[in-house]
């Protein structure tokens, strides 16, 4: 690749991320005219600056690698299968954190959604979903709103879509993602099951009486059926802090919090 290339690319995350070239010079201890000769191809970035530049444009570790590489050097960052050895201990980490946040549910997503682990909270909400949608590889985004998926469960179902719809919307303005794109035009093409019948029968946990407390909820809370039974969440993402290694920079933590004393009384009553 020529010179011009890492320019452009470093040109489009600054203009994504609405920055100046005066701004990202005074950010990353430059000047304006250095960057506007690095973007228009008349100088060559060193390897430090290519790196300084990304981190302060926040660039996502893979695409770190893609402004090395056009720049005529050698990806920094390595990209190691999650089954290596080598990530013998994030495994057994994340296995542990999951086992232990049991019995509520909790699971680990890769850049595009796909689950690469879970544990049996996940599994409880996933019963009844049927077999040819279970087929590895799982993928969180389609289980969540396909209508045959948990959809059809969830009685808050707009607005969670329309979280999860953003969320990606995100996602894919901050890393060029083909695939993630790919993912979010089918799941936002999916159809959307017919509101719920008032006085379905579906209750909170608790009982009848419980149903009509109000819920202090402090985030928008994830409604789902489970055998007849109104369970409500509150969901927390945790990423890993300054990741060296691609894989692991696109691993996400998602747990479901219960958001009422009712949904914490009901998982509890599950047992082991």
């Amino acid at each position: 690749m020529t010179t011009a290339s890492v320019g452009a690319l470093l040109r489009t995350w600054r203009e994504r991320r609405g920055i100046s070239q005066l701004e990202l010079a005074g950010r990353a201890d430059s000047s304006s005219r250095h960057i506007s000769f690095v973007e228009n191809g008349r100088s060559r970035p060193s390897e430090e600056m290519v790196l300084r530049l990304a981190d302060h444009l926040d660039v996502p570790v893979r695409e770190r690698n893609a402004l090395l590489l056009a720049a005529g050097y050698a990806p920094r960052y390595a990209h190691t299968p999650l089954d290596a050895p080598a990530m013998g201990a994030l495994r057994a980490g994340m296995e542990q954190l999951l086992t232990g946040y049991e019995p509520y549910p909790a699971l680990v997503v890769d850049g595009t959604y796909t689950v690469v682990a879970a544990n049996r909270g996940i599994a409880m909400l996933l019963e009844g979903v049927p077999e040819d949608l279970l087929e590895p590889p799982l993928n969180a985004m389609r289980l969540t709103l396909h209508p045959r998926g948990l959809a059809p469960r969830i009685r808050n179902l707009r607005q969670w879509r329309g979280h999860l719809l953003a969320q990606m919307e995100r996602q894919i303005a901050l890393a060029r993602s083909e695939p993630l794109r790919a993912l979010y035009e089918e799941v936002a093409a999916y159809p959307l099951p017919p509101e719920p019948e008032p006085g379905s029968g579906t209750h909170r946990p608790g009982g009848p009486d419980d149903a009509q407390a109000p819920v202090p909820y402090i985030a928008l809370p994830l409604l789902i059926e489970h055998d007849g039974h109104l369970l409500s969440f509150v969901s927390s993402i945790s990423t890993f802090n300054t990741p060296l290694d691609v894989t692991v920079a696109e691993l996400a933590i998602e747990t479901f919090l219960p958001a009422d004393p009712a949904t914490v009384k009901y998982l509890r009553s599950l047992g082991p």
